[in-house]
């Protein structure tokens, strides 16, 4: 993939009615959007201190895109060729729809602020032939393959995090869980508006009623999400972390919750889980910020300052 200059926006379709191939064009449109150069008037200007490009990792059965983020070369600084960095394996939101470079702001700062390896999984999206799984499989491979040749990667496989955003936070929640099981040191896990439900439960929450079609239209998207998520007959509490029988063991978490969010709930019922099971977690909100907020730095005023609480977070559970 590559930034293009392509300026304008798609009209947003109607989701409840959408089919396979107006989902697909939708999405490409979209995604287009979100890589060009004028998307970075509300997406945010990367840092200049950080080198990013696009790699492929060789993974079981595919190859896949990662958007890769380290500081860059300046002559005096030596992080850009350290061979010890911690490494913060991202997941971007959108669920059906979405790019690693919408989060070039964040992670390209995460990058230099740390400083640290980011490598953002352009995971498989939600398609009536690719269901939450796919992506899933894709995050906790990445993750995987850069721990296990942490030296090619130039990083400390000791000093690892997983952080993602609204369906990429679920994703990332749930490659905690799988680093638990396996044996793979994790040291800490960001959850930003996480969605953590998409059982038959995932929209009975108040906030999701509260927040549904104001600030923005989220439930018709939620329900495309929920219809794509799992295949029918599949077991849908497989893949929502809320759900997990036992979430104690797991990964330091700070989880992230704008208040004017139709997911709000979701967060706040994933944090008191962690809690409840014995999980180290530190649950933040953010009155009056929106879905995605993180990510549109550019009309969000409270951005920057979750930006800031992430970095601070990662530092302390990063460190030596």
């Amino acid at each position: 993939m590559s930034e293009t200059t392509i300026a304008t926006r798609p009209p947003e379709p109607d989701f409840s009615a959408i089919t396979a191939g107006q989902l697909i064009a939708y999405r490409d449109a979209e995604n287009r959007f979100r890589a060009s150069t004028a998307a970075r008037a509300i997406l945010g200007e990367p840092d200049a201190g950080a080198a990013i490009v696009w790699q492929e990792v060789p993974l079981p059965g595919r190859d896949l895109p990662v958007r890769v983020y380290r500081p860059a070369p300046t002559g005096d600084d030596e992080a850009a060729t350290r061979t010890d960095l911690p490494v913060v394996v991202h997941v971007h939101g959108g669920g059906f729809v979405g790019t690693a470079v919408q989060c070039d702001w964040t992670n390209s700062h995460l990058a230099t602020g740390l400083p640290a390896l980011v490598v953002s999984v352009e995971h498989r999206l939600l398609a009536p032939d690719s269901p939450l799984a796919n992506a899933v499989d894709d995050a906790w491979d990445v993750l995987q393959h850069v721990v296990r040749h942490a030296a090619k990667w130039g990083v400390d496989p000791t000093r690892a995090a997983v952080f993602g955003e609204s369906c990429g936070a679920l994703i990332s929640a749930l490659a905690a869980i799988r680093a638990r099981e396996s044996g793979l040191e994790l040291n800490a896990q960001v959850l930003v508006n996480p969605a953590v439900d998409v059982t038959g439960t995932m929209l009975d929450y108040p906030s999701i009623a509260e927040y549904a079609h104001n600030p923005t239209r989220a439930l018709p998207q939620l329900r495309l999400i929920q219809r794509l998520a799992v295949p029918p007959g599949a077991d849908t509490r497989a893949v929502s972390p809320l759900y997990e029988d036992d979430l104690s063991g797991l990964a330091p978490a700070l989880v992230v919750v704008p208040t004017q969010d139709a997911l709000a709930d979701h967060g706040r019922s994933y944090a008191e889980r962690l809690q409840a099971a014995g999980t180290s977690v530190q649950l933040t909100e953010y009155p009056g910020a929106r879905h995605a907020f993180l990510t549109l730095p550019g009309v969000e005023p409270q951005a920057e300052a979750a930006q800031a609480e992430i970095l601070g977070f990662l530092r302390a559970t990063l460190s030596k």
